[in-house]
């Protein structure tokens, strides 16, 4: 595959957002202002951000910095590491305001393929020089002339297509999975708030319990009515609980010597960690299925532990004493809820220690309602979990491919073109094409 030099600033232009007033932040509107966090750390692409309330726009706006859907983004501003370099795609036009932390990337015509600019900015071979060129301060910065002085290596325009094609294909069954795992959660989640908080679980005629006036009972300790056979208890009594240890800096590798390793909430997805590195000397583990809770800021953040692993001190694992994952995870999801609450409240949870976490309160159903309840959704968590994996080995591949494609390591050929083709008319990866895309890559 032919390579040819450029600066980026000879093929897209790029330009800065908007000044915005904060008397214009509001919580509802027709415009909602770009931050840095509509940036998915975990594998890139577009995210809505819920950590804020206050993230519609009233103020005057110019049309220029109204976005439409399809136009790509980059932060200019680097808040957490790793963040320069990341790209987003706009996924609704005339909703979205540009403001001066997010660069609007446009590609010249007949020079760069917009799916391929979307991946090339994204690569080591950019952030690497952004990186270097940003301002050494504890909050990084970035700016599009910096950002069209990067050096890269490209293909014809025609290449450029076909590899943009195939990278947006992968990126765009990870959406769909993650789509579905979202709908699963979507609906248990449903299911236990139907169950443990409403408590409507069915009752022996199958109907719901208290809609159908089932004896509820006061419990002064928790300040509530709970269903008759209920008890009160503390985190202890329904859940294990491991408290992470980082072992010694020197053990980390990106290589897969040793045990995988995940050091806090930076290594989450949306539901399952990404794996970033290793470690060859693990003191504290977790279970593949076990519950990992982020106990450093932000305290409560949670994800699935779908492989054995190492965890560090911003981790703690959870397992079920009572016989229900499924359950605990949406109890603990609560507490992130109530966590965040408190946090928005100005009340900041910097860290919280084991015994906290073994005293916070609970309501501890009995257990034939726990085993109804982990028949209906044992299905239901075990399917994300098969999601889950399929999309870790969509980015990994996809992770490994473009720097391949980008540097001119990797080529792509007729095959990939016809598979590429295939993968569009069937919306699907499956695993025997995940296998035939790696051997259809010329290194």
């Amino acid at each position: 595959m032919k390579l040819s030099k450029h600066k980026l600033g000879e093929l897209i232009e790029v330009t800065r957002g908007a000044s915005l007033s904060g008397q214009f932040y509001a919580e509802e509107g027709e415009f909602v202002r770009l931050t840095l966090g509509n940036f998915n750390m975990n594998g890139g692409g577009f995210k809505e951000n819920t950590s804020k309330t206050d993230l519609y726009y009233t103020g005057t706006v110019k049309d220029e910095f109204i976005l439409n859907k399809d136009d790509i983004i980059t932060p200019l501003t680097e808040q957490s590491l790793g963040l320069l370099g990341t790209t987003a795609r706009i996924p609704e036009s005339g909703k979205y305001i540009q403001s001066q932390d997010v660069a609007l990337v446009k590609c010249k015509k007949g020079l760069l393929d917009p799916n391929f600019c979307y991946y090339l900015i994204s690569s080591s071979v950019v952030r690497q020089q952004l990186s270097a060129g940003a301002q050494q301060t504890k909050i990084r910065h970035t700016s599009p002339d910096k950002i069209k002085d990067c050096t890269v290596w490209i293909p014809e325009l025609e290449v450029q297509k076909r590899i943009g094609r195939i990278l947006s294909d992968i990126d765009e069954k990870i959406a769909l999975n993650r789509q579905i795992n979202d709908n699963l959660e979507a609906m248990a989640k449903q299911l236990y708030d139907y169950w443990f908080v409403q408590f409507d679980f069915p009752n022996e005629e199958g109907k719901p319990y208290r809609t159908s006036n089932g004896a509820m009972v006061w419990n002064e300790k928790l300040k509530r009515e709970i269903p008759q056979g209920w008890d009160n208890g503390v985190l202890a009594d329904v859940a294990n609980i491991t408290m992470g240890q980082s072992p010694d800096g020197s053990s980390y590798n990106e290589n897969g010597e040793g045990v995988i390793f995940y050091q806090g909430s930076t290594d989450f997805g949306l539901r399952f960690p990404k794996i970033r590195q290793y470690t060859t000397a693990s003191s504290r583990y977790a279970n593949k299925g076990d519950i990992l809770m982020s106990v450093r800021a932000p305290v409560g953040a949670l994800n699935i532990a779908n492989n054995n692993c190492c965890i560090g001190r911003g981790l703690s694992a959870l397992s079920s004493k009572i016989g229900s994952m499924t359950h605990l995870y949406y109890l603990m999801n609560d507490f992130r809820l109530k966590f965040e609450r408190m946090n928005s409240a100005g009340t900041t949870f910097g860290s919280i220690t084991k015994d906290e976490l073994l005293n916070l309160p609970v309501v501890i159903p009995i257990k034939s309602i726990i085993s109804g309840f982990e028949k209906v959704c044992d299905p239901i968590f075990d399917k994300q979990m098969v999601i889950g994996e399929e999309i870790n080995a969509l980015t990994r591949l996809r992770d490994e491919l473009l720097p391949l494609l980008m540097n001119g390591q990797a080529s792509v050929n007729y095959h990939l073109f016809v598979m590429q083709s295939r993968l569009s008319s069937y919306r699907r990866l499956h695993p025997f094409y995940v296998l035939l895309y790696t051997f259809c890559v010329s290194v």
